[in-house]
């Protein structure tokens, strides 16, 4: 049991010893006490049946020893004397043991003859303070042997129902009746009575207390859930932890049984004046289940100084994904429960409690994304920011339904101190990005003329962003962020028109701008990024695609055409059979050189492939089948035919379809 500060009671007699007997304060009383006692024993030996006369006599015996006992004046006097050890050491002669229901009607109504007089008014003849019946003692003495009794392992939940509330009763009447006494404590003749009532009064307390923190330590585990760690949805409304088990409602854990009995045990220590040794052990019990839950849930103890200097970003980043679930799990469902609990336990004291509760958790909480804050900036870095930030503007309560409204403001400055802290962050990388973009500088080229590295990176890195535009508008301001996405996408087709010039095949720059302008085309059009910079800047980029087209074709494909040109075969309206030759020979090269080389680059996108291909058999097949019509006929069949005429029109169409495949395909045979 946790140290509080109980006075320790050491068992001992009333009195011990001759001399520590008190003096009566007059001798007619005193004599008239021995004679009383006498002839009570002479009585009680000579004629046991009179149970009037001996009734009677035992109650003027132990008012009058009552009245006389010299004893301290409060609780914090207490000398360690009980009503058990006070009887052991003085038995009193052998009778039935008193009913406890009778005892208490009589503890009742002398407690409410006390509540007719007050403490601070002076008493006369016809006021006089009641004096104490030795229902006291006979009370004190019942309820003083169900504590000896429970105090020797007998646990709170192994009691019937009945005894339970039988002892919660007589605890509560104890403590009115030590509350009322005390009201009194100058007068001479409640002293005793004070002490005796105040020692068994603290050990219940020190058991109620015990098995109070065994309640809440040993009986949640059985009901208590394990928290489903899915990422919330934030717009959901906040749940409170309670859960359905057998028709059993539970309340973080604790079935019903038990919630009962910590809302009585909690009720019977404040009214014994234990409020504070109570509130302590709920406090301790219920922030340690927090702090086991935390560990449970996988977050661990970090530093800030571990999460800024030493943590890898991978490692940061899984801890940041497990630290987003949690926080948001504490706010929807574990905060709420623990509320309900503090709500129902000590209800007059729920908010301040629960804050206290909470207070070390949600510290530790709020630390971490502190941390996260303060990490060396980094392009990566930047969503898992934009997720912490969210968090924490989106999770906290809106209102002082959870936390009292002083603990709520301290808890809203700091989440937005942190949250302003994460903004500049933010700001930052944007314009690292930038520099990242403008210091790539590097001079290999990409094979094939494919999408560059850096062109997929921003642009996946822009879209998503993108997704995070109401947040980041938030941050950069709608104006800001847009004028900083667009920026981005300037200086990317910048630095893909200094990249292309890495190309000396003037067509194999064109095919790497298309491929990098179709990528970023295509990312634009999304809805996320198109809706943000409109479509002025597609319109624009999609105009450039069209220039690098037809600078392809040009260079290309229209080198081959001027082999396909009727001038220069006639002379005299004959055909120069000889120039027909090698004009066929040189078509028959030049088409088996591109392709060889254009099988090998790469156009990714299927659309932009296919329009190339369609271009260039709109643009090569009509004219081929139109010349070899024309002049294929000169030949002479056969051998000559064959050497000069190298493709049918069909086999052009199937090369053609082959290109930009990334692989260098063999050249099939011409159709017969």
């Amino acid at each position: 049991m946790d140290s509080k500060d109980h006075t320790t009671l050491p068992e001992k007699s009333i009195v011990d010893s001759e001399d520590d007997k008190p003096i009566a304060p007059e001798k007619s009383r005193d004599e008239e006490d021995d004679d009383d006692r006498k002839k009570y024993t002479t009585d009680e030996n000579e004629n046991p049946k009179n149970d009037d006369k001996k009734s009677s006599n035992t109650r003027d015996q132990e008012d009058n020893k009552i009245d006389t006992v010299s004893s301290p004046k409060s609780p914090s006097d207490f000398d360690g004397t009980t009503a058990l050890d006070a009887n052991e050491q003085n038995p009193e002669p052998s009778s039935s043991p008193p009913d406890l229901t009778q005892v208490s009607e009589e503890i009742d109504n002398f407690v409410s003859s006390l509540l007719k007089h007050s403490p601070l008014q002076e008493h006369d003849e016809d006021s006089q303070l009641p004096d104490v019946p030795i229902c006291v003692e006979q009370f004190v003495v019942l309820v003083e042997a169900k504590v000896k009794d429970y105090e020797s392992g007998v646990k709170w939940s192994q009691l019937a129902k009945e005894d339970s509330d039988s002892f919660i009763e007589s605890v509560n009447r104890l403590s009115s009746l030590s509350n009322e006494l005390m009201k009194f404590s100058t007068e001479d003749k409640y002293a005793c009575s004070i002490n005796i009532v105040g020692g068994v009064l603290q050990r219940a307390m020190a058991y109620l207390e015990e098995e109070f923190k065994s309640l809440l330590e040993d009986h949640h585990e059985a009901n208590d859930p394990s928290p489903d760690l899915q990422d919330p949805d934030p717009d959901t409304e906040p749940k409170e932890e309670i859960i359905n088990t057998n028709n059993n409602i539970t309340v973080c854990g604790y079935s019903d049984q038990v919630l009962s009995d910590l809302i009585r045990i909690s009720q019977a220590m404040v009214s014994g004046g234990h409020e504070a040794e109570c509130r302590h052990v709920y406090f301790v019990a219920r922030r340690n289940f927090l702090e086991e839950r935390l560990h449970k849930l996988g977050f661990g103890k970090h530093s800030i100084d571990d999460v800024v200097h030493r943590m890898k970003w991978d490692t940061l980043e899984r801890e940041i994904e497990t630290w987003i679930c949690i926080f948001r799990h504490f706010m929807s469902t574990e905060f709420p429960s623990e509320r309900k609990l503090s709500d129902a336990v000590f209800p007059k004291a729920s908010g301040d409690l629960f804050a206290s509760v909470a207070h070390e958790v949600l510290a530790r909480l709020l630390n971490f994304a502190q941390a996260v804050a303060l990490t060396k900036r980094a392009a990566e870095k930047l969503f898992k920011f934009i997720d912490v930030y969210e968090a924490l503007r989106d999770d906290l309560p809106p209102n002082d339904t959870l936390f009292p409204d002083e603990t709520l403001a301290q808890i809203k400055t700091e989440a937005s101190m942190i949250r302003s802290r994460l903004g500049e962050a933010m700001i930052l990388i944007f314009a690292e990005l930038e520099s990242s973009i403008k210091s790539d500088t590097g001079k290999s080229q990409v094979p094939g003329g494919a999408v560059h590295p850096l062109t997929k990176y921003t642009m996946n890195y822009l879209e998503y962003a993108c997704e995070y535009k109401n947040t980041l508008e938030q941050v950069l301001g709608e104006s800001g962020f847009q004028a900083q996405v667009t920026k981005v996408l300037d200086l990317l087709d910048s630095n893909m028109e200094g990249k292309a010039r890495l190309y000396k095949d003037p067509s194999l720059k064109s095919i790497f701008m298309m491929n990098n302008g179709r990528y970023m085309l295509k990312k634009i059009k999304g809805k996320e990024v198109n809706g943000l910079i409109g479509d002025g800047w597609y319109r624009r980029k999609s105009s450039d695609m069209r220039q690098y087209h037809k600078g392809y074709q040009r260079e290309t494909w229209g080198k081959l055409l001027g082999c396909l040109t009727p001038e220069g075969l006639t002379v005299n309206g004959k055909v120069v059979k000889p120039v027909l030759k090698e004009r066929f020979k040189s078509f028959n090269v030049m088409f088996d050189e591109i392709h060889k080389t254009q099988c090998g680059w790469v156009v990714g996108d299927e659309q932009l492939q296919s329009e190339l291909r369609v271009s260039i058999s709109n643009m090569v097949i009509p004219a081929y089948r139109s010349f070899l019509g024309r002049y294929s006929q000169i030949f002479t069949p056969g051998r000559q035919t064959e050497k000069y005429v190298k493709y049918q029109a069909e086999d052009i169409e199937t090369h053609i379809d082959e290109l930009f495949d990334g692989t260098v395909t063999p050249m099939g045979r011409k159709k017969q």
